[in-house]
């Protein structure tokens, strides 16, 4: 069991809920449906009792009970011991495919932010990959720190940007993902706080709440129309030396989602103000090479020994290849096995070979796809501009999105009405601790032209919707609840 949501809570996480445009317990009922289907409100989750929430909310009893058994109709709420009934979703008789993974016929997936292969390079690989596996067959083909060859390749890529690296430092790993909850066994404990920017990878917040940690968010500064403040020094600083966090996990790289670059001076200062904090900097760097403004920045592990550096080729070349890495000191590295061991055994040994042909030549598909990359950027920020124009996008330095400022706390309500007009999106507040960014929006520049217009017509039609009828915030359908996965 999860554990269950005290009324104060479930009173944030609510908001204004009461517009008066329908009845206060149907409304009530609304918005925790939303919560639920949004992922803000976890699955299995105890909601409180009937009593304590109408307390909390000042409203008669009845309108509480009401609304639960309007939840448990629905099959957005077990029917529990009392009123204690923990959240679920709707029972379906047929097999459906895990949330976000399977993109229903017909839907644009704009929750996902990633790239197609650079086909002919990847394939070439692969094929070259297989030449050198037979000097690796008489061997068992378990490797918990990975292949000589790939962890020579990503030392030597270090090297060259000016890191000194040893393949004793790089731990392969399945992913940047994989990467990050070795990391988190290995650096934090239960209850432990990870620092983490506000707003962030939705993955890594799920990474750091499962190893039972607590995201200790510190927020980015505001933008304005066209320009980036990049990170709040200050905030970041004192919040080190005050709270003392085991590790923060950061994305100085072309940031997700807003695309902004980390200058080399404040990545020395978080460095400094990390060591003496006692906090292991945990850095992203899997949207690097997505450099679309020619910015020059070098590694946060050039500043100080201590930084744990995770990286990919999911971003740049393929997520297929399913292939990431840790850089640390060798001791760490050291550690970081031990708790792979309980893991996994090691990665697919072809797959590493072809990786490390693709690191070997890192750069040869970058130009084309930077190049492609910068004229959907352009092309996005234009029909952002010309179809919605209330909306204030931040122009990304790098990587594969733009962050959009709402004219409305509705992300979520577009979020849910997207499917409708055939786009699937992520709700700025998987961006996201406590519910935060209901007025934001992630929207990526990866598809091809035709498909981002589509989209962006899909969503000024729903935006349009939501406009004209405001109250379809809340008075949603209870059907299949909108996918929260996101890449």
């Amino acid at each position: 069991m999860v554990g269950s949501l005290n009324p104060t809570a479930l009173v944030r996480l609510l908001g204004p809920w009461n517009s008066g445009a329908l009845p206060a317990y149907r409304e009530l009922a609304d918005v925790v449906r939303l919560l639920v289907m949004d992922g803000r409100i976890p699955l299995d989750v105890a909601l409180p009792s009937e009593r304590a929430l109408a307390q909390a909310l000042d409203l008669s009893r009845t309108t509480v009970t009401a609304a639960y058994a309007a939840l448990r109709e629905q099959g957005f709420l077990t029917a529990g011991q009392g009123s204690r009934g923990r959240t679920c979703i709707p029972h379906r008789t047929s097999p459906v495919s895990a949330p976000g993974l399977a993109i229903p016929e017909g839907l644009t997936d704009f929750a996902y932010a990633s790239l197609p292969a650079a086909g002919e390079v990847v394939h070439r690989a692969f094929a070259d990959a297989l030449t050198d596996l037979p000097a690796l067959l008489p061997g068992f083909g378990y490797d918990a720190v990975g292949v000589v060859a790939l962890r020579k390749a990503i030392a030597e890529k270090y090297c060259a940007e000016g890191v000194p690296t040893s393949e004793e430092q790089i731990l392969v790993t399945s992913g940047a993902q994989h990467a990050l909850n070795i990391v988190l066994r290995t650096l934090a404990g239960k209850q432990d706080k990870v620092l983490v920017e506000h707003p962030t990878y939705p993955n890594a917040l799920d990474a750091i709440r499962a190893a039972g940690c607590k995201p200790l968010p510190v927020g980015l500064p505001g933008t304005t129309s066209r320009t980036s403040p990049g990170w709040d020094m200050d905030a970041m600083t004192t919040t080190m030396r005050q709270q003392r966090p085991a590790m923060a996990y950061l994305v100085p790289d072309f940031h997700n989602p807003t695309g902004r670059v980390m200058s080399d001076l404040q990545r020395r200062v978080l460095v400094r103000a990390a060591a003496a904090a006692g906090t292991v900097l945990v850095v992203d760097e899997t949207l690097r090479a997505l450099n679309l403004d020619d910015v020059r920045t070098a590694p946060m592990a050039s500043f100080g020994p201590g930084v744990v550096s995770i990286g990919s080729l999911s971003k740049s070349h393929w997520a297929g290849l399913r292939t990431g890495w840790i850089r640390a000191e060798e001791e760490l590295i050291t550690r970081f096995v031990s708790v792979r061991a309980i893991m996994d055994l090691g990665g697919s040994v072809v797959e590493q070979l072809a990786a490390a042909r693709l690191v070997r030549s890192f750069d040869e598909p970058l130009n084309e796809r930077l190049s492609a990359l910068r004229e959907n950027r352009e092309y996005l920020l234009g029909l952002l501009g010309e179809h919605l124009p209330s909306w204030k996008p931040e122009r990304p330095r790098g990587g594969l999105t733009v962050w959009c400022r709402l004219p409305t706390p509705s992300s979520t309500a577009l979020t849910v009405l997207a499917p409708d007009f055939g786009v699937r999106l992520a709700a700025g507040p998987r961006f996201g601790v406590g519910g935060a960014f209901e007025q934001y929006l992630r929207v990526p520049f990866t598809l091809p032209p035709a498909k981002v217009e589509a989209a962006i017509l899909a969503i000024r039609a729903a935006q349009d919707k939501l406009d004209a009828a405001p109250h379809l915030r809340r008075d949603l359908a209870t059907g299949q609840p909108p996918a929260v996965a996101v890449a």
